[in-house]
């Protein structure tokens, strides 16, 4: 099967499950004329053998084409991700939708402020019909939502300006699943970006919210170490048609 594309791995919007710790493979990919290179750093790299403690997930993904024409179109993303781990909202303040709808990064975080559980930064490039290619950055944050059937639930903030300034809301659930070492997934619908104009280019973002709960530090994410690494697979598609799989593995160690 002819694959074109990209594996945008472990995003602003799919580290919500990621449950590793460490230094991820790095991911530096060229296939046809899209280029891609992904990383994820994952703190502490000791965890404990049983139980579960709080860590923090960095990554950076940067989306480009070797002869300088605009990326694929993102359509869908799908990660399974470690099982060896949990994600806990027990305690933690939730936002909504209709809280951030139409709101800036500024005001969305503002509203919404003890339910934010990573924040980064999207950079896209956006050609209008008859104008040259033109770049836009915003802020992403993740705001922990009302669950649904019982599944945890997150809502992605973005701000695109062009062609005309717009808050970007991509409410998307963690849901568990058995399937070897995988044990969550995340189903991201990627809607248009400025309009169907525009291509991203970068996702850049860090999860590391804790909270105190009966006096112990519980965080959203949390993970222990099994078999020396954790990892996660994710699967993303192009509205072209063109998919590309990639797999991320974390090295950790159990904690003294």
């Amino acid at each position: 099967m002819r694959r074109r594309g990209f594996f945008k791995a472990v995003l602003a919007l799919g580290l919500l499950g990621l449950v590793a710790a460490g230094v991820a493979q790095a991911l530096k990919i060229e296939i046809g004329n899209t280029a891609v290179s992904a990383t994820a750093t994952i703190q502490p790299r000791a965890l404990p053998a049983k139980g579960n403690a709080p860590a923090s997930i960095a990554s950076v993904t940067r989306i480009g084409t070797t002869d300088g024409s605009t990326p694929p179109t993102l359509k869908e993303l799908v990660f399974q991700f470690d099982g060896h781990g949990a994600v806990e909202t027990k305690g933690l303040p939730v936002c909504t939708l209709a809280k951030l709808a139409e709101t800036t990064p500024q005001e969305a975080r503002k509203r919404c402020a003890g339910a934010i559980v990573g924040e980064g930064t999207g950079k896209a490039v956006v050609t209008l019909p008859g104008k040259a290619p033109q770049p836009i950055s915003s802020p992403l944050t993740l705001f922990n939502a009302p669950p649904q059937g019982g599944r945890p639930t997150l809502i992605a903030h973005a701000y695109e300006t062009l062609p005309t300034p717009k808050a970007v809301l991509v409410p998307f659930a963690i849901e568990k699943i058995h399937k070897g070492r995988y044990g969550f997934q995340v189903k991201i619908q990627v809607p248009p970006i400025a309009e169907g104009f525009g291509a991203a280019t970068l996702a850049e973002a860090t999860i590391s919210k804790t909270w105190k709960r009966g006096g112990k530090k519980v965080g959203y994410v949390s993970a222990h170490c099994s078999g020396g690494r954790l990892q996660v697979h994710g699967t993303i598609s192009f509205t072209d048609g063109s998919f590309f799989p990639g797999t991320l593995t974390s090295p950790c160690h159990v904690a003294a």
